[in-house]
């Protein structure tokens, strides 16, 4: 999981924390992930995070269930660099689950190891479709306007920043820098990468405005609390 955001765009909302650790209806938003991540049987979840914060991650997110380790970036990695210094910390061969702790997805994620598993693909994306922040104008070709639609999902997919990383794919992510912009365009490019689409539930946290939704989903959806584990 990365956890190196520094929530610049969020402001005073962010009280001075990470972005994964500002709390949504009382949870830490990396809860959300490790909560579900525990319900598809995961037991160990590795946070890569700036030096310094490893302890904050650690108490935040204890008691979910899983045990968490922080790894400490003592200068900034990228996410790239930071999922190949998370991986360097695993117990066990496989592929890995990758996410970013600062959004809110619903995805299946035993169908999705499954889909990968079947695809023999390097890695799996998990992408999705969003919303037009504007309403959209129908145009015929002479000009004519025919018609509005208020916000509707747009035809491209995107990247939702949830992986499954085989071996080959996590040999290739860089010591420093983006995955983005080098493993994925090269294993895209040899046909290596597979896409699994979410037509489900995903918030990304970077405004005021979007932790102000994503604290209203919440409180309308009392099951997406994370249930903190007894010692």
């Amino acid at each position: 999981m990365l956890g190196g955001g520094r929530a610049e765009r969020l402001g005073d909302a962010a009280q001075g924390l990470p972005k994964p650790l500002v709390p949504v209806a009382g949870f830490p938003l990396a809860g959300y992930g490790v909560s579900r991540l525990v319900e598809c049987g995961v037991t160990r979840v590795i946070v890569a995070c700036r030096a310094g914060d490893e302890e904050a991650f650690l108490q935040a997110l204890s008691g979910l269930g899983a045990e968490v380790e922080a790894v400490g970036e003592d200068e900034p990695l990228g996410r790239g660099g930071g999922l190949r210094l998370a991986a360097t910390r695993r117990q066990e061969e496989g592929p890995v689950l990758a996410l970013n702790g600062d959004e809110l997805l619903d995805v299946d994620f035993r169908a999705l190891l499954s889909e990968h598993e079947g695809s023999g693909a390097a890695a799996t994306l998990v992408i999705a479709q969003v919303r037009s922040p504007f309403g959209v104008v129908e145009v015929e070709d002479d000009g004519t306007i025919t018609g509005f639609r208020e916000a509707p999902l747009l035809e491209h997919w995107v990247n939702s920043g949830v992986y499954v990383l085989g071996e080959e794919a996590l040999a290739l992510l860089p010591e420093k820098g983006d995955h983005e912009q080098s493993t994925f365009p090269q294993l895209a490019r040899e046909r290596r990468l597979h896409a699994h689409r979410h037509d489900g539930v995903w918030l990304t946290v970077n405004t005021p405005k979007d932790l102000r939704r994503a604290g209203d989903f919440m409180e309308a959806h009392p099951e997406w609390r994370p249930q903190k584990q007894l010692a």
